[in-house]
């Protein structure tokens, strides 16, 4: 019997799809990217069995696995846990290079958001201190954090 992959002409189309994707955040961060547009606010929420200050928000503490629904405000400054600068551009990322990608352990937090530095990044270190600059034209998402600004390098 013969081999049907022998019959066929194998044709390979070459191209881009654009795939637009919506997603829902939930309760939790929208109240979260709600308080970046609409108040320039960074929001954190605390676990009541353990007290760890997580921000992003989440849902369900990591440690207890309990419901979170205490609410505080937190940074605008935090240290810079650890960073990677990237010096080539690339489609998918969110700004031009050069530009670093840091670890800022906000104060008031336990855990640290991942976000941009845009400016200085020369004067990047870890341990370095940043402040969030909030972008002028804010449209709920991560991004209306400009990026964080060095205010104290290492």
């Amino acid at each position: 019997m013969e081999n049907w992959k022998d019959t066929v002409e194998i044709i390979t189309q070459e191209g881009q799809i654009a795939v637009p994707y919506t997603w829902w955040v939930g309760d939790t961060g929208s109240r979260f990217l709600m308080a970046l547009r609409d108040e320039k606010k960074i929001l954190a929420n605390r676990c009541s069995e353990c007290g760890k200050v997580y921000v992003p928000p989440r849902k369900n503490c990591g440690q207890c696995f309990v419901d979170i629904d205490d609410w505080t405000e937190v940074g605008p400054e935090g240290t810079v846990e650890t960073f990677t600068i990237v010096h080539f551009n690339y489609p998918v990322q969110p700004v031009k290079a050069p530009f670093a990608y840091v670890l800022v352990k906000l104060d008031g937090a336990d855990v640290s958001l991942l976000h941009l530095v845009r400016d200085d990044i020369e004067k990047l270190g870890k341990g370095s201190r940043v402040v969030a600059r909030f972008s002028e034209n804010r449209t709920g998402s991560i991004l209306d954090i400009d990026s964080f600004q060095v205010i104290e390098g290492k």
